[in-house]
């Protein structure tokens, strides 16, 4: 694969992991917002399940959120280690 190929990529699992991580996030917020509903309605089940179900999430965020900056860096790395800044910009 041509190196502006696999840049190309990269970009676009940039981007990918970048939209996990919102669609995390606002999956934590749902759940939440139930946890706050479950509050009036005080039902067991939710109490029980829900802290441990944000915790993962929580987790997940994070997790991803770590892969998306070390991903950032490798994709810097490879961009400058294969000095693309020309190949994208003729006139850099």
């Amino acid at each position: 694969m041509e190196k502006l190929q696999q840049l190309e990529l990269m970009d676009k699992v940039q981007r990918e992991l970048e939209d996990l991580q919102r669609s995390l996030t606002a999956v934590l917020k749902k759940v939440s917002q139930i946890s706050a509903h479950n509050i009036t309605l005080g039902a067991g089940l939710l109490d029980e399940k829900l802290p441990d179900l944000q915790e993962k999430l929580d987790a997940s965020v994070v997790t991803v959120t770590d892969l998306g900056e070390a991903f950032a860096d490798y994709r810097g790395k490879f961009f400058s280690d294969n000095k693309l800044a020309s190949a994208q910009d003729p006139t850099a």
